[in-house]
């Protein structure tokens, strides 16, 4: 039987009271590793990622990941009865997360300064498209305008065409990291200073920003504007797509100097591999295009396992592009329990993500499947004091679902 108290963030008690990503894959991660997390949602529809991308059985499937490991507890955040209800939750909590536009959350009493008056030693994560303060944080922001605002959008896809997005909410994922580090920074300070918690003010386009690398310094003092580069990596030569006979592609990353060595002469290419001008990258970023067309006059005369073999065997690092199915299939992935069996609440068997990431001696867990709408409503009032006539009570007056 698994030993609750063997995870890192078991005893943190979480209350979610965002919706969608950000904010609930946050806390989805806080209680991959042992952080009792209760949601609320709201009584009549709950959270809309519920009824996002493919369904089964009216739930969505991306339900069953984001939301595991987690309790559902429905209020009805609009009205005065289910705030103090929140409020006395909050009480009891060690992290609150939100991602409602900024002021939504102290409109309802529910706000750092009130919380945060009744529980000082409380953490909040406030994540919302351009953060609590400028002036632009009052815009509805979702990830894909954090994606845009942040520089990501820009510099993704081809030179000749417009600029596309990357297939996943990339902008709402990065801003929950950012937010889940933020956290914890604030769980050590609160530990080393008296109990003394703090609120955690995340971006979404800041979040984005700040994988931005080297974009800034380059455009302010060389004036330079990184464009899109397709599948090829700006300043950083050889790394690229390649295409195979087979009609596949093989991802190269040849840019170090002994593995660029390596990668001519794995191609029969001892000629560049000797060329001072690509002893470094700086010289081989200038001579890209006719590295590039080398290798591609390599990798086009054979399949796609035949390209990976060979450079496998030269110690050079070469994938290739991965689908869903190539996921599932692959043993790595299998090995490293990156997909797990589940059961779901209606007993359905489903694949999932595993784990991320691994630690050696406080790994995390899959411990309870998502909860259906309103599933521990009862459970956590009654542990807040509430007698069944009370929770039947508010039931009554609409307060919970």
């Amino acid at each position: 039987m698994e030993n609750k108290t063997t995870l890192p963030l078991h005893g943190i008690r979480v209350l979610e009271l965002g919706s969608l990503i950000a904010g609930p894959f946050a806390a989805r991660v806080l209680g991959d590793f042992g952080a009792e997390v209760i949601k609320i949602e709201s009584p009549v529809n709950g959270d809309p990622l519920r009824k996002w991308r493919k369904l089964h059985n009216g739930t969505s499937l991306w339900w069953q990941v984001q939301s595991r490991n987690k309790k559902s507890v429905a209020i009805d955040l609009k009205t005065e009865g289910g705030q103090a209800l929140v409020r006395k939750l909050a009480l009891t909590c060690d992290v609150v997360i939100e991602n409602f536009r900024p002021g939504m959350l102290e409109e309802w009493g529910l706000g750092w300064e009130a919380l945060s008056a009744l529980n000082p030693g409380l953490i909040m994560l406030r994540i919302s498209g351009y953060g609590q303060t400028g002036p632009y944080r009052d815009r509805p922001g979702f990830g894909v305008i954090g994606e845009a605002m942040g520089g990501l959008r820009y510099v993704t896809g081809y030179p000749d065409r417009p600029p596309v997005r990357v297939g996943v909410s990339i902008g709402d994922s990065l801003s929950s990291l950012h937010g889940v580090m933020g956290i914890m920074f604030a769980l050590r300070h609160r530990e080393q200073n008296g109990g003394v918690g703090q609120f955690v003010d995340v971006a979404l386009y800041e979040s984005v920003f700040n994988m931005m690398e080297s974009l800034v310094p380059e455009q302010d003092f060389m004036g330079y504007t990184r464009e899109r580069t397709g599948s090829a990596m700006p300043g950083i030569a050889p790394t690229n797509a390649y295409r195979c006979n087979d009609g596949n592609h093989v991802l190269v990353a040849g840019n170090g100097d002994g593995i660029f060595r390596r990668l001519m002469q794995a191609i029969g290419r001892g000629d560049l591999a000797a060329d001072p001008r690509f002893a470094h990258n700086d010289g081989r970023v200038a001579g890209v295009e006719e590295i590039d067309a080398a290798i591609e006059d390599w990798t086009s005369a054979r399949s796609q396992d035949e390209v990976l073999a060979v450079l496998e065997g030269a110690g050079v690092p070469a994938g290739k592009i991965y689908s869903a199915a190539d996921i599932m299939q692959d043993p790595h992935y299998q090995a490293r329990e990156m997909i797990r069996d589940i059961e779901t609440g209606d007993g359905t068997q489903l694949k999932v993500p595993g784990i991320v990431p691994k630690l050696s001696a406080t790994p995390g867990r899959i411990g309870s499947a998502a909860p259906a709408l309103g599933e521990n409503t009862d459970a956590v009032l009654g542990e807040l004091g509430f007698g069944a006539d009370d929770i039947a009570q508010f039931r009554r007056e609409g307060i919970i679902g």
